[in-house]
């Protein structure tokens, strides 16, 4: 546990650095060139730099380098090149719309490199009720997890700040419970991946001054996915990601296909007057956890985020009080 601290401090201090130094240069790189999309939920022709998955994963990726150097972990190789992947994945739906299928296939190959290095056990870990094992059977786990995990995350990437605030709750919950299992190398993996989306938060918040895009986004979640996998806390990731789970449910659950937010008939939210946003009555629109906040009253699209941080934060909890059921039950 001690060897672990300097490694610990210097990649989530060299993971925020990276992030928070390198996104202002990467906004006045994409104004410059009129990358830009426009903020929906803004008066006026708002336009927003995107995407930031580039400094995000800079970020990532050197943080995880400087681990491998200290601690020569086929863990964090997996970890590594599953993150690396997706954030390419995304990166050619920033420059190209692909069609609803692509993400999801795509996504799942890059969860070979865990499966190909071993990074992985098969027995899945339940709280109280100790573990079962699925040797088959999690193989596809494995397969499904990752798309999973970046398309929830690309999923409720829909407000300012939301996606990086989210996944950075979501990702100091799973480290914590990392800690608590006494499972202290993974933790170690694990943290990065919160101080980079926490660095990436300062430019994302209300009013974003740039927009994580699909990189952005399935970079963090893809990497979530991976540390969950390689660290055996899929139930603790799952619960500490709940909020998120819910609105992928709830948008599939409604659509009945896989299709990309831009192909969507109606939109689930609007605005009134004065610009807050408001529930549609649209029968098209899918159901999403915005549109369920807002189901009683309109609010400002601050409030909403607030909301979600504040179910973020409680699912996080709920992950830890997990993690201590699953060090009862081992």
């Amino acid at each position: 546990m001690i060897e672990l601290i300097a490694p610990s401090i210097i990649s989530c201090v060299a993971a925020f650095l990276v992030v928070f130094s390198t996104t202002p240069k990467l906004i006045k790189f994409l104004e410059k060139r009129n990358i830009s999309v426009k903020d929906v939920n803004k008066k006026g022709n708002v336009f927003v730099a995107r995407p930031g998955g580039p400094a995000i994963i800079a970020g990532i990726v050197t943080s995880e380098i400087i681990l491998y150097a200290f601690l020569q972990m086929n863990e964090i190789l997996a970890v590594l090149i599953t993150t690396s992947a997706a954030f390419v994945i995304g990166y050619i739906d920033d420059r190209k719309v692909m069609g609803g299928w692509f993400k999801p296939v795509a996504l799942a190959f890059a969860a070979i490199p865990i499966i190909a290095l071993g990074t992985y056990d098969t027995n899945l870990a339940f709280p109280l009720f100790g573990t079962v094992q699925i040797p088959a059977l999690y193989l596809a786990l494995i397969i499904f997890m990752i798309p999973i995990t970046g398309n929830t995350i690309n999923s409720i990437d829909v407000l300012n700040g939301v996606a990086s605030g989210f996944i950075a709750i979501a990702g100091f919950s799973l480290s914590i419970s990392l800690i608590i299992i006494q499972n202290y190398e993974i933790a170690v993996i694990s943290l990065p991946l919160a101080f980079a989306s926490l660095a990436f938060y300062k430019y994302h918040k209300i009013p974003s001054k740039i927009f994580p895009g699909d990189s952005g986004a399935l970079t963090l979640g893809a990497m979530y996915g991976a540390i969950a996998i390689v660290g055996g806390v899929e139930v603790i990731a799952a619960v500490a990601l709940l909020p998120a789970v819910i609105n992928s449910f709830l948008f599939l659950s409604s659509v009945r296909r896989i299709v990309e937010h831009r192909q969507i008939p109606g939109k689930p939210v609007g605005h009134t007057e004065d610009f807050r946003l408001m529930a549609t009555d649209e029968k098209k629109a899918p159901v999403t956890l915005v549109r369920l906040i807002l189901a009683s009253r309109p609010l400002s699209e601050r409030q909403v985020c607030l909301i979600i941080f504040k179910l973020a934060l409680f699912s996080g909890i709920l992950a830890v009080i997990t993690s201590l059921m699953m060090d009862v039950s081992l």
